[in-house]
């Protein structure tokens, strides 16, 4: 049996939750039941800090190697208290006592984990072992910005044959935007480069956050900009499932949290509305 501190809520993505280094449960209020999350970030580092983040401590970096024996053993446990044990019953609220996916998520950029292709290649051999192929999915959540990696895009591949999906981050399409947002010097028409690239080789949501700053929203200027990137993909064709609009579901733990508030759930079903019209689906968690 994993260790279960406290029942999971949409509110805490403790990841030390289970005692373990790399896995760890989760309810998604976006997947709508249990995530089992891969963390391969366990010291906290990314290449990117986006002010909203809830990771403490966090810092520039890359993470350490991997132990990809430690991961496979508290996969396999993590898995087999939730499909043959009280799991689900004993830390999970009512109405979402089930297990959606495996995301490779956690304190940072996963795809800056060298080992990132190995660890696709094992999360496919366990849930084969546990029937699970193709029964849930297997979810990257991403930045994108390592898209150009040939051991990321190999790794894309993979999740593609293992019903995989990606959350590919793309906040701001400015680069005042992504400077303030996520503290990247990232050019917007690079980014949109990465996700053409991501899109093309695994089934992909854009996922955006949205949040008020300093008291005010995203400036017009930024919501058009955002919005004629999407219709840009529209009109050249890019695999999107669509576009994952979510505000602050917790508090960020960055010095900027002082300045940042919950959206309003009308404001951001109000700009749901403007993606569809472009053609895409939206899905809002506020």
């Amino acid at each position: 049996m994993t260790r279960a501190t406290q029942p999971l809520t949409t509110r805490n993505h403790d990841r030390d939750n289970a005692g373990m280094t790399y896995v760890y449960p989760v309810v998604s209020r976006r997947a709508g039941g249990v995530s089992v999350g891969v963390n391969l970030n366990p010291n906290n580092a990314c290449n990117w800090r986006c002010i909203y983040c809830q990771v403490p401590e966090l810092k520039r970096g890359g993470p350490p190697a991997i132990d990809l024996a430690q991961l496979e053993d508290e996969l396999r446990r993590m898995l087999t208290d939730i499909v043959a044990g009280d799991f689900l019953t004993r830390a999970v609220p009512d109405g979402m006592r089930r297990l959606n996916d495996i995301a490779l998520s956690g304190n940072g950029e996963p795809t800056s984990a060298p080992e990132f292709s190995i660890v696709v290649d094992l999360i496919g051999e366990v849930l084969a072992d546990f029937n699970l192929t193709g029964r849930i999915k297997l979810v990257l959540i991403t930045n994108g910005s390592l898209a150009s990696k040939a051991y990321v895009r190999d790794g894309l591949r993979k999740m593609a044959r293992l019903n995989g999906e990606v959350w590919f981050k793309f906040d701001r399409a400015t680069r005042a935007g992504l400077r303030q947002t996520n503290d990247s010097e990232t050019d917007p028409e690079r980014h949109y480069q990465r996700l053409k690239t991501v899109s093309a080789l695994c089934p992909t949501w854009m996922q955006t956050c949205m949040f008020m700053l300093d008291g005010a929203p995203p400036e017009a200027a930024e919501i058009d900009a955002w919005l004629t990137l999407l219709a840009r993909a529209r009109t050249e064709n890019l695999p999107l499932r669509g576009v994952l609009l979510y505000g602050l579901a917790r508090p960020s733990l960055q010095d900027e949290a002082p300045r940042l508030v919950r959206l309003p759930e009308e404001w951001m079903s109000a700009l749901a509305a403007r993606v569809e019209a472009l053609g895409w689906t939206a899905k809002v968690s506020v």
